[in-house]
Order: structure tokens, then sequence, then C-alpha cells
């Protein structure tokens, strides 16, 4: 299933870009029971038009979520581009039987296929083949705003201490991160089009800001509920010191537990992110195994 199979808007350059979002608010929000039947429809016969609509009546909220990757420095355009395609994928496979909106289920596909290309366009020799490092890349900006909101150029020392030790990076890694992306952002209120319209503007439609809330939320219990499940499969001393490290706002130190437990810190890291390792495995499969997660 590709793109030419569909009739969809042309998104062929940033000069392009505000016809385009122009273009995709004008397809209509379908309710569950209109995209319940139209999935079965494309599911049992395979019925283009079905699809077709299935995907225009959710463009909006892939450019929604392209938006929030606009400080990667790459064209919107390309994003929105890479973002549909995985919305087309989630399309093929979704099973409307499973009970959950194609919003939900798309939302996996969409970021994923978004962040491919970001990883490609960056290329991993600048930003690091390990799993630490990746998701130092994806969660860099999140943590800089919740700790240190507004900050420009370089991160205080005990900032960059306290990132690398949530997302278990050498503050090195931090600190020259922060550089690359810092030296890539854009603003999000960059003007396009000929009136100078910001990208809020085009993107203000409350359906979509509530079919996004909604699916967000539904995701972050998801989230909850696969986290409670999975975490029954630790014995007590990974699950304190676990919840004690990362699963908290206010993270104990390693000395703290080292002297609670009397064991070494190096030793309480090793649990730690043994304890993770296992509970993020766990989570993964369950996810997959649940139809909440793109099966590779």
């Amino acid at each position: 299933m590709s793109n030419n199979s569909y009739n969809l808007p042309t998104l062929s350059n940033e000069g392009g870009l505000a016809a385009y979002l122009a273009q995709i608010k004008k397809f209509p929000m379908l309710d569950a029971e209109e995209e319940y039947m139209l999935a079965k429809n494309w599911k049992n016969t395979g019925n283009v038009k079905s699809a077709e609509k299935l995907v225009t009546s959710h463009l909006r909220l892939v450019a929604k979520i392209a938006m929030g990757y606009k400080g990667y420095g790459l064209p919107l355009n390309e994003m929105i581009s890479e973002g549909n395609v995985g919305l087309m994928q989630a399309v093929k496979k979704f099973e409307p039987e499973k009970g959950f909106r194609l919003a939900t289920y798309a939302m996996w596909w969409i970021k994923a296929s978004i962040q491919e290309y970001i990883l490609r366009s960056w290329s991993l020799v600048k930003i690091g083949t390990t799993t630490a490092q990746k998701k130092l890349f994806f969660n860099l900006k999140k943590l800089k705003n919740q700790i240190a909101p507004r900050t420009e150029g370089d991160l205080r020392n005990e900032h960059v201490k306290d990132i690398a030790n949530r997302l278990d990076v050498s503050e090195q890694e931090v600190v020259s991160m922060n550089r690359r992306l810092s030296g890539k952002e854009h603003s999000l209120n960059a003007p396009i089009g000929e009136d100078g319209d910001e990208w809020q503007d085009w993107l203000v439609d409350n359906e979509m800001d509530q079919e996004l809330k909604y699916a967000q939320s539904e995701e972050m219990e998801q989230r909850k509920d696969l986290l409670q499940d999975s975490i029954k499969i630790l014995n007590e001393r990974e699950k304190e010191i676990l919840y004690s490290r990362r699963l908290t706002d206010d993270p104990t130190t390693l000395e703290d537990l080292s002297q609670k437990f009397k064991i070494s810190r190096e030793r309480i890291r090793q649990i730690e992110n043994k304890a993770f390792e296992k509970l993020q495995k766990h989570m993964l499969n369950s996810a997959k195994s649940k139809n909440l997660l793109p099966a590779n």
C-alpha cells in the first residue's frame, strides 16, 4: 500500500506548506462507528477508498505530531511526509476489533517514522549508536524544559548531572548533545506562507486538539497499565531501587541507597540498570502482544 494508491494532497516543499495545511483541514473527522466500518471494509475487502478515507481524516494528526519535532531543524514538509508513511502503515495493520481508535494506534507508527527520518538525517555518527544516546537525543529537550526552562546555550553543571543520571549517559554526552541540538533549533513560531502566519494559526482546530488529547491520555493510561503489570516481574529489592531512582520526581541518591542496602554504590547502579532493562523488555513485549506498538 503506497502513497500512489491514494488521492492525497501534494506536499512538495516548504513553500507549499501553507496550502497543504489548508487542504488537510477540509477532510472531516470520523466518529468511532464510521471509522470502525471503514476499517472493517478495508480489512475484509481491500477497498482502497475506505483506506484513503481513514488516512485523509488523520492527516492533521500527522501534522500536529510533526510540529513537535520542529526543534530538530529539519524540513517540516519532509517530517510530515515521513509521518504520512507511518500513518499509512498503521492503517494497513490496524485491527478495529481490538477496541482502540485509529489515532491511538497510529501515533506510534507516525512517531516511529518521523524519528527514523530524524536519525537518518542527523546520522548515527553524529548522534551515537547506543540506545542510551538515542534516548538522550529524543528526550533532552523535554528534560531541559522541565529542569531549566528558557535556558539558552550551555546547561549549568547541576542540570547536566541531573539529566545524565536520569538518562544513564555521561555528563559529557549531555553537554555535547545539547550543543548539537541548540545549533539546529528553530522557533515553532517561524512564519510560513506569504502572510507571515505561524504554525499555530494553521493548526488551530478544536476537534483535532481533542482527538490528540484523547489519544495521548489513552496512551498514558495504557503505559501505566503496562508498567503496573510489568513491574511484578521484579523482586522487592529491584522494585524499591528502581522506584527510588527512576520512578519518582525526587530520585534517591546512590549513596543513600548504598547505606540502606549495605552494598556499594556501583552495585546499586548495576541493580538499577538491570531492573530497568528487564522492565523495558517486558513492557515492550507486552505492548507488542496487545497491538499497542508497531511489530517489526
